[in-house]
């Protein structure tokens, strides 16, 4: 096992050690960095299809029954 040393605000360990007392504080901090790791891989990676019509979907607004209908009779005319 490795050992990594970082500065943190005071505050920000009080609350840490206060909010998982009793824990494990190195396996909760290995479990938040290989979240990260997983974010950032995630964020640097392209894409997937699935993906992308995901995030398009969660940006565009449903269309309501009429136009789907006005649609459909475009299409089949």
């Amino acid at each position: 096992m490795a050992t990594m040393h970082f500065l943190i605000p005071d505050d920000v360990k009080d609350k840490f050690n206060e909010a998982f007392e009793g824990q494990n504080k190195s396996a909760i901090v290995t479990k938040l960095m290989v979240q990260a790791v997983e974010d950032e891989e995630r964020k640097r990676r392209p894409l997937s299809l699935v993906e992308r019509l995901r995030l398009v979907r969660g940006h565009t607004r449903l269309a309501a029954d009429d136009e789907i209908g006005r649609a459909r009779e475009e299409f089949w005319i």
